[in-house]
């Protein structure tokens, strides 16, 4: 920030309306939970709000999900290109990957906030639909060979309502082809209202304020977010650090997996940071390549979970970033008409671990390990008839179960953290509420003792579950990854537990279920299977005894792994609570692994 700047700034305004408008993001958040039809929005909560300028520069997200909010400027600026009528009233659906989003299945609503006659914000809701009307009863098509195959609508910043009227062609063509329509419709006007929630809140702060009072706003936050990023990357050393991971294969395409490649490159004198994804395969023929907007994002996301976490997440701090992107690579910029289908996920969650787990190759103190990856059967898109309602058809994306969150150098890994792209921030369903709502039961949902990655930072340990339907036939797909290349632990750290999933019979022979899943199960059948734990961080001999103590009382690990992995020796047992720490035979123990 230049010296002229830093005397115009009002860091008391600065800070006042920067709180308010995170607080219309909040309430945008609110209204699209509370109103939404579907549980993987109202339960889950798999959707994210945000406020771009009307330049089209991302300026506040509050809790958004990152794989969903580090792109929001990009749509409204199809907005703005594919429209030159935008006028108050309007609101647009966006789901093209090929120009600003995520893939097909996150319905974006963009309302174009104008005030005094000019185009100040643009309020962005953006959810993920349980359907949209793909080949197959799911939002991730992991088999598709290109975008046609998927079978979708896509919308490229459409017009859905002028004057604050819907124009209901799009509304027909849409309930012609989802096959929950009134579930998809419910969801369509919850997350239009959510926008015009923003749209209104925005007029309110404009006309409280004064134009050129927000306008200010708009710079100053912009100038100040940059700043302190600028702050941030000054503090990291000179350094070139290389890093590479690989997705699971996946059949005959893909034998060996995706191999995947980043190079960051940070330069403190310049305060600049430049990751590079250039070094990565073309496009692949599945839905597992990655958009524009999936690559970024991820990327920006990686970068961001290893720096100071007060920096705000914006344009400006966006500006000390510069992205390199291959054009026509799986994780870059694809070439149309490959398919996108599985993009928020799979290889976006290996992106966002490789650029994290890079930086600590700066040194102990630095980075993070791998987080869980693996859209499993806890996130399992479940559709059929429902008996108790006439037969009548079901579809929704689960969101039960959960990967372990990656250890870091000052805390171990978050058990909710669901999976990297969303890093904690989306809700896990309720059991008691999928199990109303549709036709299915749960046998068990549970941490898998033992399977968080060993460290100094324990990373967290996986979830397990099992379900089945209660009468009719349900058909269950899934496109996991994590199953062959698990999360890796960084600086010593150890990597977490693989998934594994398995079908099971009524009379209970199981058969292993291959990564990515397409079954039908019938009454009296089930799938079960866990989801990855997070890598560790250092050596786990140096975790405190103390800590591991702990973590075998609350059954996060075992007492065999605090003897052989953490060097650790408990006395007694936890079923008749004497377990107890022997500190002395435990520093005896870790002296003789030190010295062998």
């Amino acid at each position: 920030m230049t010296e002229a700047k830093n005397e115009k700034f009002d860091s008391y305004m600065t800070a006042i309306i920067a709180n308010r408008v995170d607080g219309i993001i909040r309430e945008m958040t609110n209204t699209l939970l509370r109103a939404a039809r579907s549980a993987v929005i109202n339960s889950a909560r798999d959707f994210s709000c945000s406020i771009c300028t009307g330049d089209n520069k991302l300026l506040a997200a509050a809790e958004g999900l990152p794989i969903h909010i580090f792109g929001s400027h990009m749509q409204s600026k199809a907005m703005t290109d594919f429209n030159d009528d935008i006028r108050e009233g309007d609101c647009y659906l966006h789901n093209d990957p090929y120009s600003g989003n995520t893939h097909a299945a996150d319905h974006t609503f963009l309302v174009p906030v104008f005030f005094e006659g000019e185009h100040m914000f643009t309020a962005v809701a953006k959810a993920h639909q349980a359907d949209i009307g793909n080949s197959l009863p799911t939002t991730y098509m992991a088999s598709a060979k290109d975008q046609y195959e998927e079978g979708a609508l896509i919308f490229p910043a459409v017009r859905i309502q002028r004057d604050y009227k819907n124009i209901d062609d799009v509304v027909r063509m849409c309930r012609s082809r989802i096959r929950v329509p009134g579930q998809w419709y419910g969801d369509y006007l919850a997350g239009i209202g959510s926008a015009r929630i923003g749209e209104r809140r925005l007029k309110e702060l404009c006309e409280k304020y004064g134009k050129d009072t927000i306008k200010a706003f708009i710079r100053d936050w912009f100038d100040y977010s940059e700043e302190r990023m600028a702050q941030a990357i000054a503090k990291l050393p000179k350094s070139t650090l290389k890093n590479s991971g690989a997705h699971d294969p996946y059949g005959d395409l893909l034998p060996e997996g995706i191999p995947l490649n980043v190079e960051v490159r940070v330069d403190p004198d310049e305060q600049m940071i430049d990751v590079d994804l250039t070094d990565n395969i073309d496009n692949v023929d599945c839905g597992l390549n990655e958009s524009e907007a999936c690559a970024s994002a991820s990327t920006i996301a990686g970068v961001f979970n290893s720096l100071d976490p007060t920096v705000p997440r914006n344009s400006g701090s966006f500006r000390r970033i510069r992205l390199h992107l291959k054009e026509g690579a799986i994780a870059g910029r694809p070439k149309f008409p490959h398919s996108c289908s599985v993009s928020t996920t799979n290889v976006a969650d290996r992106l966002i671990n490789i650029v994290q787990s890079a930086f600590a190759e700066i040194g102990d103190g630095w980075g993070l390990a791998e987080g869980g990856v693996g859209m499993g059967a806890g996130f399992a898109v479940v559709s059929g008839k429902d008996d108790r309602s006439d037969a009548e058809p079901y579809v929704n994306q689960l969101i039960i179960a959960s990967s372990g969150g990656p250890a870091g150098p000052n805390a171990d890994g978050w058990i909710t953290y669901g999976l990297p792209v969303v890093a904690g921030l989306m809700y896990r369903d309720s059991v008691e509420i999928d199990e109303l709502k549709h036709p299915l039961q749960f046998q068990y949902l549970r941490i898998v003792t033992g399977s968080g990655g060993a460290g100094r930072r324990r990373g967290a340990p996986a979830m397990e579950l099992s379900y089945g339907p209660t009468e009719l036939p349900m058909d269950v797909l899934w496109p996991c990854d994590g199953t062959i290349y698990a999360p890796k632990g960084v600086r010593g750290g150890d990597a977490g537990s693989a998934c594994q999933h398995f079908k099971v019979s009524a009379n209970g022979l199981e058969e292993e279920l291959p990564s990515i899943v397409e079954v039908q199960l019938k009454k009296g059948e089930r799938v079960r299977g866990n989801h990855s734990g997070g890598g560790g961080y250092g050596s786990p001999l140096d975790r405190d005894p103390r800590k591991v103590l702990k973590d075998v009382l609350e059954r996060y690990e075992t007492p065999d792994r605090a003897r052989d992995i953490y060097g650790v020796v408990l006395t007694g047992s936890g079923d008749d609570e004497t377990l107890a720490l022997d500190l002395a035979a435990t520093e005896k123990l870790r002296a003789e692994r030190a010295a062998a």
